[in-house]
């Protein structure tokens, strides 16, 4: 059941039996069959959040509310049934990824637009990539705020960008890939993300490059960038 881009702008679902899809509240575009759609709350696999046994955990649950308060919460709905269910938002670009179950893919919550039900995912805090501080100037400069949504197992995820989204490769030939905040879309891999600030009285006057305020991305992996600085 993996995601297949219809064209630049819409991503298409073929649901069967004992099958979901999960994507953003609203993008819906149209189906055919059999298909009904259900609520779902961000984290873990389907309708869970990720945790102990029971499916909870204390910092699972911080995040979400911390999300949710914060106006960072991107409401998804589940779809299930046997059908083709057919994507897309507010006409942004999308772009399917297929991961392998090697890696995780890290993705900001706006810019996520469907994935496999079956897929783990979960909600983290940017403070625990890199600390506290150097989390909320991240999600500052980035406009994501102080979480991001983590992807892992085997499946599709279709994501949004304005004027569509370019891989990069980052590894032995490409050390370290910089990148705009704003344009920055999602990784995949093992991948470290620094903030390089280097903001002078020309920022500060509003005569500066426009470029003070850089994400490094060291590692071995892949980011995706937009083709813009917009913001969504």
């Amino acid at each position: 059941m993996p995601l297949e881009l219809v064209n630049s702008k819409v991503v298409k679902s073929s649901l069967a039996a004992g099958q979901n899809v999960l994507a953003r509240k609203g993008s819906m575009l149209y189906y055919t069959g059999d298909v009904h759609f259900i609520p779902h709350s961000m984290g873990g696999h389907a309708g869970s959040v990720p945790g102990g046994r029971s499916g909870f955990s204390a910092s699972g649950v911080a995040g979400m509310a911390g999300r949710m308060m914060s106006g960072e919460h991107v409401a998804m709905m589940a779809a299930e049934g046997q059908g083709e269910v057919f994507y897309g938002h507010a006409g942004l670009y999308v772009e399917v990824i297929h991961l392998d179950g090697s890696s995780m893919l890290t993705v900001e919550a706006d810019r996520l637009l469907a994935h496999d039900g079956f897929l783990s995912s979960s909600i983290v805090s940017l403070g625990s990539q890199g600390g506290a501080v150097r989390g909320a100037v991240r999600g500052a400069m980035t406009g994501q705020g102080l979480f991001t949504t983590q992807l892992t197992g085997q499946g599709s995820v279709a994501i949004l960008s304005h004027g569509g989204a370019l891989a990069l490769q980052v590894g032995p030939e490409h050390p370290q890939v910089v990148v705009d905040p704003q344009a920055y879309v999602c990784h995949l891999g093992n991948i470290a993300v620094d903030i390089s600030a280097n903001v002078g009285w020309r920022d500060a006057v509003g005569r500066g490059s426009g470029e003070a305020v850089q994400l490094k991305m060291t590692g071995m992996g892949t980011v995706w960038v937009q083709a813009s600085e917009k913001k969504f």
